[in-house]
């Protein structure tokens, strides 16, 4: 048997070189691939991605600056204005040229009243404002069976905490004309309910009736009578001292 010739012996180990390379290659780099991640990390240090992401230990920096203007003390932008741009309230006021009515109420007292023509209305009497005219106005004498003026008082509620007068009390209404539209009656400190006889009877002489506190009343008052005049709305108070009891 012939020894191979030195061509064919170099031949086989140049494949056979090549063939030990070529496998070589894939396994550098997967080795390199698989061991590239695994780093030592001291104790204490900490992962960039674990700290972006926990914000409990770490809280992100501020990006707005703190350098921001102050509150400003006033609306004005700009330089002071030299135009008078105040609005008139009174000139606004329909009713500031028309003058009070002389039976307008400036006060409400706890035993009496203040008109605008400085009539003085005291010692617990009401007052029954009419046409123009001022009349001491005592409901409670209408009472029959009363001890004194006190029970009387008392009575004009009734057994369910109603206000309730007898008929001859609005025997001015009876007389005068042309009547009034509006009748406003002031229940003395508080409001109460009016009864249905009483609300009946003074709406059958053709007038309304509004029902409210003396305060609000003697304000209605004043304001309806110097819009629509004192012939068209009339009032019947009661002094602010005055505490029912009901029956």
């Amino acid at each position: 048997m012939k020894s191979p010739s030195p061509q064919l012996l170099r031949a086989l180990r140049t494949s056979l070189a090549n063939t030990r390379h070529i496998p070589s290659q894939p396994r550098l780099s997967v080795l390199s691939a698989t061991v590239s991640p695994c780093h030592s990390v001291a104790p204490g240090a900490v992962i960039p991605s674990a700290r972006r992401n926990n914000s409990s230990t770490v809280r992100p920096s501020r990006m707005v600056s703190r350098a921001h203007a102050h509150k400003p003390t006033s609306r004005d932008r700009g330089p002071a204005s030299q135009e008078d741009t105040q609005t008139d309230f009174n000139a606004l006021n329909v009713l500031g040229n028309i003058p009070a009515p002389t039976t307008a109420i400036d006060a409400c007292l706890d035993s009496g009243f203040h008109l605008n023509n400085g009539v003085k209305v005291g010692n617990g009497d009401g007052v029954l404002l009419v046409g123009g005219e001022a009349f001491a106005w005592r409901p409670w004498k209408a009472v029959e069976g009363a001890e004194n003026d006190n029970a009387a008082r008392d009575s004009m509620l009734n057994s369910k905490g109603q206000f309730e007068l007898d008929e001859s009390v609005w025997g001015l209404l009876n007389l005068v004309w042309p009547k009034p539209d509006m009748l406003i009656l002031g229940l003395g400190g508080s409001m109460f309910p009016l009864s249905p006889e009483t609300k009946r009877h003074i709406n059958s002489l053709g007038i309304r009736v509004d029902i409210l506190d003396t305060r609000n009343a003697a304000a209605q008052f004043n304001l309806l009578a110097t819009e629509r005049g004192v012939t068209e709305i009339a009032a019947a108070m009661i002094p602010i001292g005055w505490k029912a009891r009901p029956l």
